[in-house]
């Protein structure tokens, strides 16, 4: 690889680096080239992006963008990595966890991952990542928080009315 492709792929990582919140680095070393094929079509059919890339031109990326953000990732950089860029935080974890299901195997390895600014390191966080809630999903439970009080107070107060309607067609059939 000449200097100039490797500093292609710098600066194509670095553009994926700073449009994507979210990241995760996993290990794909063990997979088999058909293996890695429905991989990346599970990451095409769920909006994630899949790349493999050196480790060295993914450090080289994360460190000129912001080398003290990412120090603690470094250390993820060994063997073949897949990159897995994405606008929601727990869908490559979800496709993770179900190759692993349909494959009946332990791989592809989640080596880190960095979720709004949040490092995860090693695949012991994998569970608690497909657990994480999206934006639109939190203000949808605020929301349906907020709500809630709100309809029980209507309820009452629909209830309450309608006891006093009731009471008083009561009151006028008694005269």
């Amino acid at each position: 690889m000449t200097k100039d492709q490797k500093n292609e792929v710098i600066e194509l990582l670095k553009g994926k680096f700073a449009q994507y919140n979210n990241f995760y680095i996993a290990d794909t070393e063990s997979l088999s080239v058909a293996q890695v094929g429905k991989l990346r079509r599970a990451c095409f059919s769920k909006q994630v992006e899949m790349k493999v890339a050196k480790n060295t031109l993914i450090k080289k990326a994360l460190e000129s963008l912001d080398s003290e953000k990412y120090a603690s990732m470094y250390d993820s950089l060994h063997k073949v990595t897949a990159l897995m860029f994405s606008e929601n935080p727990k869908e490559p974890a979800l496709i993770i966890s179900s190759f692993r299901k349909e494959s009946n195997g332990d791989k592809p390895v989640l080596k880190a991952a960095f979720i709004n600014g949040d490092v995860y390191m090693g695949d012991n966080n994998l569970k608690a990542l497909t657990q994480i809630k999206t934006k639109n999903e939190l203000i949808g439970e605020v929301i349906g928080l907020l709500q809630s009080p709100a309809k029980r107070v209507l309820a009452a107060l629909l209830h309450h009315h309608e006891q006093k309607a009731g009471g008083a067609e009561v009151a006028a059939a008694a005269e």
